[in-house]
């Protein structure tokens, strides 16, 4: 989702060339995972349209007013029947971008289905005019991996409704922050040679992020689409094998491309986890998916809904460009892990239990610098000193298999509350005072990091805070085992912050 100080211009706006138009006279609409990766770039499309939008999340809704201030936030889990009934409450149309890929593949499905049902239920029972689902593209005459199956199985509950269903079947979904995008370019980036197992050889209708807003925005404002299931894809029907040929050569590498019958595809999930910022329970779900073809069966729509939509290569070279740009507004990481807007915060806590280490550095720099310089820390740019240890970190956890440093950061330049930053998330943010990073990593407690400026006479006094929150004497026996470490590492983080402000 946009920073605050991120603003929307046309060039990030998709539907400026859309064919239909704006239906004014439309009551509420309700865009479900607006903290999601397709729900977040879809929310300023309609704002910028006219439509009144209500988004409904998990988390804090202030957070989520600050980001769309000209929208309305409804706080409410897909499986808590009360709370769907108040945010359905006079809402016209329905969007429904909710999944649970990122439990994992033994979890997923029946939570899918649960809130399927809950969700048709209170839609029901809430009047609500029309729901669009933006599900999965597969052949159900042939057998499909469970992340495929589940999304039809979801749609095929929504349906069982009174409440007109608009169904979008969409496969690969190619963007800057896509988790499908950089499975594929981290792969490429990274692997000397690749092997291609049989599935590779399987077909796909790969599409732009861009084109699947275009249609989402462009069924609303078609009436007629009501009650019907649509395939979108881009114009390129490719194996597997071809993608990755595409890119490569893009990034002008002669990777080795070797046929391989080795095709055991959770060995391939994982390894792709290790090498690729998507951890293992998504990585598994989508490569699961690559055993099945997934190529438009009927492209109706695109009479309906007239645009040319974008190539496989095109699509890879906006999103590259956008990273490179540093404007990348929504990413995969924004709802992953699950529940993590939920997760205990810092002020929460009962301190009796938590330590706490604390490490100071006084210097004449600028405050607005020296947090300009805070806020650079993770992803690309590293931990500014003892990266090995950082990182050979990141990489025991996702082993385990956590999220790792791998996951990296979007922006390279911004933070804001709930972005992701290696295997940390930003808990809060007060510009040019406080930084507060909860981790994600599978410690055996809670842990925090609190980066803050104060002003001392004449000087300002750069200060980091790490919090460990342990109950157990095993999780308190961790804590005194690293705490000799700590003394290393923020010292010396503290002087490369104030050295690169």
């Amino acid at each position: 989702m946009p920073s605050p100080t991120q603003t929307w211009n046309d060039q990030d706006l998709f539907c400026h060339d859309l064919l239909t138009r704006p239906l004014t006279e439309m009551g509420k609409v309700l865009i479900t995972g607006a903290s999601g990766y397709v729900g977040g770039r879809l929310v300023p499309e309609l704002l910028s349209r006219g439509y009144q939008v209500c988004i409904m999340v998990r988390g804090d809704p202030g957070i989520y007013h600050g980001f769309w201030p000209d929208s309305e936030v409804v706080v409410a889990d897909a499986s808590n029947k009360e709370q769907l009934a108040i945010a359905l409450k006079d809402i016209d149309t329905a969007y429904y971008l909710i999944h649970s890929l990122h439990l994992g593949p033994k979890v997923f499905k029946n939570a899918d289905r649960d809130a399927a049902l809950a969700f048709r239920t209170a839609a029901e029972e809430g009047r609500v005019k029309r729901i669009i689902y933006l599900g999965g593209l597969g052949d159900i005459r042939n057998p499909l991996s469970p992340h495929l199956r589940s999304r039809i199985e979801v749609g095929e509950e929504l349906k069982k409704g009174r409440v007109p269903l608009t169904t979008l079947r969409a496969g690969i979904i190619i963007g800057s922050g896509s988790s499908s995008y950089e499975i594929i370019q981290h792969l490429v980036k990274k692997l000397p040679i690749i092997f291609i197992p049989p599935w590779a050889k399987n077909r796909c209708q790969p599409i732009a992020i861009r084109d699947v807003i275009k249609y989402l925005v462009g069924v609303l404002e078609t009436p007629e689409t009501a009650g019907k299931d649509f395939d979108i894809g881009g114009p390129d029907i490719l194996t597997y094998e071809q993608m990755l040929k595409i890119l490569s050569r893009l990034l002008n590498k002669n990777t080795p491309f070797i046929s391989t019958s080795f095709s055991y595809i959770r060995f391939y999930s994982y390894l792709a986890s290790l090498l690729t910022p998507v951890p293992y329970p998504i990585t598994q779900c989508l490569m699961e998916g690559l055993k099945n073809e997934v190529v438009v069966q009927d492209d109706s729509i695109r009479k309906m809904i007239p645009f040319q939509p974008l190539s496989y290569e095109e699509a890879i070279i906006r999103a590259m460009t956008r990273e490179e740009q540093d404007r990348v507004h929504t990413r995969w990481s924004d709802a992953y892990p699950p529940a993590h807007e939920l997760a205990l915060k810092l002020h929460e806590l009962n301190r009796k239990t938590t330590y706490q280490a604390c490490y100071h550095l006084l210097t004449s720099k600028n405050t607005s610098t020296l947090f300009q310089s805070i806020c650079r820390i993770g992803g690309k740019e590293g931990w500014f000193h003892s990266n090995r240890m950082w990182r050979l970190w990141g990489m025991v956890d996702r082993m385990l298999p956590g999220v790792g440093t791998p996951r990296g950061r979007k922006s390279q330049s911004q933070l804001k509350i709930n972005d992701v930053l290696d295997f940390w998330r930003v808990e809060d943010l007060i510009p040019d005072q406080k930084l507060l990073l909860r981790a994600e990593m599978r410690f055996p407690g809670k842990a925090w990091l609190e980066f803050n400026i104060k002003e001392e006479q004449a000087q300002r006094k750069l200060s980091v805070i790490t919090y460990y929150h342990a109950q157990s004497l095993l999780k308190k026996i961790y804590w005194y085992l690293f705490l000799p470490f700590h003394h290393f590492l923020f010292r010396h983080l503290l002087e490369e912050i104030e050295k690169r402000s």
